[in-house]
């Protein structure tokens, strides 16, 4: 079964890796097949193995792991759609012949740039500690069945590059409050919450309450 990997960075397309041998390294160091210029990946990160009719990933016993879906493994067969992260980086794995890849939603964690806007970071990140945890559960497109935790104080959602909402984190709990453009405003394609567009104004998130950006719908629940 032959096939590609779509590496992306923030939700942003970086380039397209056909599957041509029967293995390719991944990782920070010259030699790898796929080298990542970053200092979250170990050297020799993971390996991608093609055999007959499946592809399998194998961490290589990196320091930080590899995430398949959101979940830690040391080697799995890989099924179209799958995406695997390691460090910030990750690689949606599509098979030949199926449908062609879409940019989609990303999510991370909002930290320099965040830092200058809210001070209180450090504080509430202290904070937040030992609070129940939520995260993101993926409900349609090429990262469905995909788990995004959502351990930071900030987080943004977007599409395509571009941060459309922020869910923040509290003693409270969670909320969520869309990402105004440059001029105050909110931004052409406002993520909607259970159906109605978010406002500037935080609104709290609950357990199955459904956030859908550009057509991607994620699920908030509680994991602790």
């Amino acid at each position: 079964m032959n096939g590609k990997l779509i590496l992306t960075l923030d939700g942003e397309v970086i380039s397209e890796h056909p599957i041509k041998k029967e293995s390719l390294t991944i990782g920070r160091k010259h030699g790898n097949e796929i080298q990542l210029n970053d200092l979250t990946v170990s050297g020799r990160h993971a390996l991608i193995i093609a055999q007959g009719k499946h592809v399998y990933v194998e961490d290589l016993g990196s320091t930080n792991g590899t995430l398949l879906n959101g979940n830690h493994i040391k080697n799995a067969v890989l099924k179209h759609g799958d995406i695997i992260q390691t460090g910030h980086h990750q690689f949606t794995f599509l098979c030949e012949g199926q449908a062609v890849y879409e940019p989609t939603m990303f999510i991370k964690a909002e930290l320099d740039e965040t830092q200058m806007v809210l001070p209180d970071w450090e504080s509430r990140e202290q904070s937040v500690k030992g609070q129940p945890l939520a995260g993101l559960r993926t409900l349609n497109g090429p990262l469905a069945r995909t788990v995004m935790e959502l351990r930071k104080p900030f987080n943004t959602i977007g599409y395509q590059g571009k941060k459309l909402a922020l869910i923040s984190r509290g003693l409270e709990g969670y909320n969520i409050c869309a990402v105004p453009n440059n001029q105050g405003h909110l931004t052409t394609g406002t993520p909607l919450l259970n159906g109605e567009p978010l406002s500037l104004a935080p609104q709290d998130l609950g357990t199955s309450d459904i956030i859908n950006i550009a057509g991607f719908e994620v699920e908030f629940f509680l994991i602790d």
